[in-house]
C-alpha cells in the first residue's frame, strides 16, 4: 500500500501506522504539529524510527492532496 505504513483492521482500530511501530500516523503528526521533535517522538516511542516518522509525514500529505 503505502512504503512504511500499514492499514490493518486488528491494529489501532484500522487506522494508518507507522510499520513495525504501531504508532498511529495521525498521532505523530499531531504530535509534530504541537512542536515535539522527532528526537523526543523517538524517545517516548522506542520502535518508532525517523524513516517511519517520514513515512507517515509522506502519508499524510498525499491523504491530504487526494482528490475525488
Amino acid at each position: 500500500m503505502y512504503d512504511g505504513i500499514t492499514i490493518e483492521r486488528g491494529v489501532q482500530g484500522g487506522v494508518p501506522v507507522i510499520a513495525g511501530a504501531n504508532v498511529p500516523v495521525a498521532t505523530v503528526v499531531c504530535e509534530l504539529g504541537n512542536g515535539r521533535g522527532i528526537s523526543e517522538l523517538l524517545e517516548e516511542y522506542p520502535n518508532l524510527t525517523k524513516e517511519g516518522i517520514l513515512a507517515g509525514l509522506r502519508f499524510a500529505a498525499r491523504a491530504v492532496n487526494e482528490r475525488d
